[in-house]
């Protein structure tokens, strides 16, 4: 009888936006310390990502901080997971589209996501730099994305309906009450999810702050509007094939085309895409819940909690420090 061979999955990329210009917070917190030994919050996504199995780290960054970013970063990583870069450019819109030349911020994480679609070519994870999403969340996005099981039931890389043609991407959701910051108001993706797991909308709302047990947020109709405290949010942890890039080559041309070319304001969140292909029929995503410990720095105050968070995370044998002196993940 003839020896069966089975082909391993692919290991997944982890993208890490990191070209935000983080401006509530005052300054680039995506590289100030935050561990026991001066780690920076990407440190432990990096770390996270490689005991999760996946083969790569791209950063997605801005030209003008890429001589300090990659002093600080590239060392600290000590060559324990491959690294490779993409760039978010203002001037990288399709024709017949320019940049305004009064343009000076980012036009937003969908485009920051498009960036990276000449350095990516097999299924690949989303993150922020900025944001601390644990170690369980990373193993569940690594699982689903090599084809593993989601609430029991087999993830895929495609949908199951194959004669659909929809591709199946993956979103890692978190409790709203795990997300809020006691300094002001955050904005949170608000998931609607279907009894079987799949993403019905997913919808940006601003302004959300705690509130008894809950949170309120303000809706699109100006007024104030109730949140339960376990509402799944988007916290930007998503997985996706390469497929993604045509929906984000459309949604920006028509972006940019309603308008946003010319609003210097204006930011095309990734979110929003992937909401508007759902809702069109045109992608299927798995919603992915997890408990796993999230921290993140929106405001100054915010900061002590993170240091604090990730040292408890430290003394309970979670994270080794230093990070990687610590023994490879």
């Amino acid at each position: 009888m003839a020896a069966l061979h089975t082909v391993a999955a692919p290991a997944p990329t982890l993208v890490v936006l990191a070209a935000g210009v983080g401006s509530r917070y005052g300054g680039l917190k995506q590289i100030e310390p935050v561990g026991p030994s001066g780690e920076i919050m990407l440190e432990y996504a990096a770390f996270d990502a490689r005991r999760a199995g996946f083969g790569r780290v791209v950063f997605v960054i801005r030209r003008d901080i890429e001589a300090d970013f990659r002093a600080l970063v590239a060392p600290r990583l000590g060559g324990a997971i491959d690294v490779g870069y993409a760039f978010q450019s203002l001037d990288d819109v399709p024709p017949p589209f320019t940049a305004p030349p009064a343009r000076r911020k980012p036009w937003g994480t969908a485009h920051a996501v498009r960036a990276c679609r000449h350095a990516v070519d097999g299924p690949f994870g989303v993150v922020n730099a900025d944001d601390f999403y644990g170690r369980a969340a990373f193993a569940r996005l690594g699982d689903a994305l090599r084809g593993g099981e989601v609430d029991g039931a087999a993830a895929g890389i495609r949908a199951a309906d194959p004669g659909a043609g929809r591709d199946t991407y993956f979103l890692v959701s978190y409790p709203l009450r795990q997300t809020l910051s006691d300094h002001g108001s955050v904005s949170r993706g608000i998931c609607t999810v279907s009894a079987d797991g799949d993403l019905v909308r997913v919808e940006e709302r601003l302004r959300i702050a705690p509130d008894g047990d809950g949170a309120r947020c303000l809706g699109d109709d100006g007024a104030w509007h109730r949140l339960a405290a376990d509402t799944p949010v988007s916290m930007n942890l998503w997985g996706f094939t390469p497929g993604v890039f045509a929906h984000l080559d459309r949604a920006f041309a028509a972006f940019l085309a309603a308008g946003g070319r010319d609003d210097p304001a204006a930011e095309l969140h990734l979110p929003a895409v992937v909401d508007a292909a759902v809702r069109a029929g045109a992608a299927r995503v798995r919603v992915i819940p997890t408990r796993a410990r999230w921290l993140g720095v929106t405001y100054p105050a915010d900061a002590p909690f993170v240091v604090a968070g990730i040292r408890a995370l430290v003394e309970a044998g979670e994270y080794p420090s230093p990070l990687w002196g610590g023994g490879a993940p």
